[in-house]
């Protein structure tokens, strides 16, 4: 197939593109702006346009058909060519159902512990040398790509994102999916700039479980009580498969759970991710790995990229980088590390990056987030609520939203950076959530430091 790419250098759009390149497809592409990784990775395989910009000469009658990506405008030029000439046009999701109509579709979602989930089930299924499809939200260790995409394979898992499709398409990507197989492992509300109210986020959970095939397979999370009630209040007939955290227990900074086989050592720890992995145990059953095959390969996954990562250890201090921006998933981590880590100092940075951790309203959300920190540190950058065109918060709102008096509240990036490497790392450990960069914080540097 031709096919073209609008907004090529985004995420998930470029490792879609590296995908189907890869499959044999003629691929071309378009974007406004292109950083790293992706430039060099499009770059390496041929793909990178030759220049930034969005060009309608691209969008010709040969194509076959073009993807839409999230970056672009609904206004896009070579959008409005591609309409003109009568080409199909798909956003993301829709062209990943596409390419897997005819296999099994297994779709992981929840507001929290979806790539960690879909990378715990690819890290057992490559383990045993289990082929599937695939689409992750994280770089994985082992997988040369977040797509991977064949004519052959029978399964196809996908990380079911419940933020909008594309520009001219306003449903969440998990509602294009169609699962035969679903996870869902939390709901707390987020993308309040989509979802303004939480009913109105809850409710795209519901469809989403409406949405599997019947006689299909709904693996759910019992201990969150809204994932209860929407999966135990769904009528189609599907099959429901409770999960819940499986016992453990904590020794030396190692977490030990409870299997069939005895006890056995991970890798990995907190509960959110040990209820991840008993949801991804099931997903593997079903898919045809048995329980001690599934704990085997399990016992050696270390963790998706920026999800709880270790980025520098030494002596008595340990650094960890995690994605964590919402406030169920800054309480999780947080307090997964202060149990692991029970006799350590624990410094927790949080950056409010997102349109909804920038919201006055959305900021009581936070309250109590932090509280596992023996010292809590939160950094915004007024700038980032000026582009996002929010009304002004100030560091006492923050404190308040927070109910922590001792907050620690930075506003400048210098200043932040000033502050975090004059600390007295003895004994501590350091937990930087963000799904930013502090306003250009060189997260290596910790190496040297410690």
């Amino acid at each position: 197939m031709n096919i073209h790419f609008i907004a090529i250098g985004g995420s998930a759009m470029h490792n879609l593109a590296l995908a189907l390149h890869q499959k044999g497809d003629a691929i071309t592409g378009s974007d406004d702006a292109i950083f790293e990784p992706s430039k060099s990775r499009l770059l390496a395989k041929g793909l990178l346009p030759k220049e930034e910009g969005w060009f309608e000469e691209k969008i010709t009658s040969n194509l076959d058909a073009v993807i839409l990506g999230m970056h672009a405008k609904a206004d896009n030029p070579e959008l409005l060519r591609a309409k003109e000439l009568g080409l199909k046009i798909y956003s993301y999701p829709e062209f990943l159902f596409e390419q897997s109509k005819n296999k099994t579709r297994v779709v992981i979602g929840g507001s929290h512990g979806k790539t960690t989930i879909t990378s715990m089930i690819l890290h057992v299924l490559n383990y045993h040398g289990i082929e599937v499809d695939y689409m992750v939200g994280a770089q994985l260790e082992g997988f040369e790509t977040m797509v991977h995409l064949t004519a052959e394979n029978e399964f196809m898992v996908l990380e079911g994102d419940e933020y909008l499709s594309s520009p001219i398409d306003m449903r969440p990507k998990f509602h294009l999916y169609k699962p035969n197989i679903a996870l869902l492992s939390g709901i707390a509300w987020d993308h309040i700039n989509v979802f303004p109210t939480y009913e109105n986020y809850v409710k795209q959970f519901s469809i989403f479980v409406n949405s599997i095939t019947n006689g299909g397979i709904m693996v759910y999370n019992e201990e969150d009580a809204e994932v209860k009630r929407v999966v135990e209040q769904a009528t189609n007939p599907i099959q429901k498969y409770p999960y819940s955290t499986p016992n453990y227990r904590i020794e030396n900074g190692i977490t030990f759970i409870e299997t069939s086989l005895g006890e056995m050592p991970l890798e990995i720890f907190g509960k959110h991710n040990l209820q991840n992995l008993a949801g991804a145990k099931w997903i593997c059953q079903h898919i045809g790995v048995d329980e001690a095959d599934f704990y085997e390969a399990i016992s050696s996954f270390k963790g998706a990229s920026k999800r709880l990562e270790k980025i520098a250890e030494s002596g008595s201090t340990v650094v960890f980088k995690d994605f964590a921006h919402s406030p169920s998933k800054v309480e999780a981590t947080t307090n997964a590390v202060k149990n692991q880590y029970a006799n350590k100092k624990l410094l927790a940075c949080l950056e409010l990056h997102t349109y909804s951790s920038l919201n006055a309203e959305f900021l009581k959300e936070y309250k109590g987030a932090l509280n596992s920190a023996d010292k809590a540190v939160v950094f915004y950058s007024p700038h980032a609520v000026e582009i996002k065109r929010l009304e002004k918060i100030t560091e006492q709102q923050i404190k308040d939203a927070f109910e922590r008096d001792d907050l620690i509240v930075y506003t400048n990036s210098a200043e932040f950076r000033e502050f975090l490497f004059n600390q007295n790392f003895e004994n501590t450990v350091v937990l930087l959530m963000s799904s930013g960069d502090y306003g250009g914080l060189n997260f290596n540097h910790f190496k040297a430091l410690i």
